[in-house]
């Protein structure tokens, strides 16, 4: 019988597919995969926070206390927040810790809850407010954050999210980058359920201690026109959209028929206190 030399129909020894196919699919597997991990160590996480005992909370706080207290400024608008925020407390919101307020100087529109009870009130905030009742809706929203622990919660997934990239990739790489993105498209949901129920109970906060919940809605009326997010970048991606927060703190009020009252002024020197 004679031999014939036949070519093969294809060749066994080279893949039929897409080099830049396989490196895609490989490494949209692996964000995958990272996510998917990120997020039950965000469960993990949820499920911890709630055993956090006080007294552990306050050691975390002293970690980092004493560079805050390095920056803090003391003024008189600073001793008229400690006062408001003693009132809204005593009368209504009742938390494991005094709270503690420092006063930033920056241009920026923001608030931070922080371990053991210390809010940062930054400069920019306080000149934008013009009730008391405005400025107790932003304190007592902060207080929100500590009555369901969700600085602790956002500490946790800050925490998880550094040590997975870093022991990963490093911290400078661009699959470091690629998947802080990822991952922050994936906290933006925790962050709005819990910025939502930070506002219901300012909202509730605001009724119990003024007995109406004027001024409730003042601050996001302003945000809601400006063009610039740089300004309000606590309020602005990860925060619900501030329409929203307006309509739903609205329907709160009309169905459980509070009553709007009148703004209480601000001292009239708090224009000229200069922290």
């Amino acid at each position: 019988m004679k031999y014939t030399i036949r070519q093969a129909g294809s060749n066994v020894n080279v893949t039929p597919t897409s080099p830049l196919r396989e490196f895609f699919l490989l490494t949209a597997g692996l964000l995958g995969g990272v996510i998917g991990i990120y997020i039950l160590l965000g469960l993990a996480v949820d499920l911890i926070v709630p055993r956090i005992s006080t007294d552990l909370e306050n050691k975390m706080g002293r970690l980092f206390i004493r560079s805050i207290e390095a920056k803090d400024m003391d003024s008189q608008r600073k001793s008229y927040i400690r006062s408001l925020l003693e009132d809204l407390q005593e009368r209504c919101a009742q938390l494991p810790y005094s709270i503690k307020v420092h006063i930033r100087q920056a241009s920026t529109v923001n608030a931070a809850a922080l371990p053991a009870g210390h809010i940062i009130v930054y400069t920019g905030l306080l000149d934008k407010v013009a009730s008391e009742n405005e400025l107790a809706f932003v304190l007592a929203h902060e207080m929100g954050h500590f009555a369901h622990r969700d600085h602790l919660r956002g500490m946790g997934r800050a925490f998880v999210f550094i040590t997975i990239s870093t022991l990963l990739f490093g911290t400078d790489s661009s699959i470091s980058k690629m998947l802080a993105h990822g991952l922050n498209i994936t906290e933006m949901s925790f962050s709005r359920k819990q910025e939502t129920r930070a506002d219901e109970f300012a909202l509730e906060t605001l009724h119990c201690n003024y007995g109406h919940v004027a001024g409730a809605t003042d601050f996001f009326e302003k945000i809601s026109k400006v063009e610039d997010p740089g300004k309000f970048g606590h309020y602005f991606a990860s925060h619900p959209e501030r329409r929203k927060r307006i309509s739903h703190l609205e329907n709160i009020i009309r169905s459980r028929e509070f009553k709007l009252g009148r703004r209480d002024p601000l001292p009239k020197t708090w224009r000229q206190l200069k922290d």
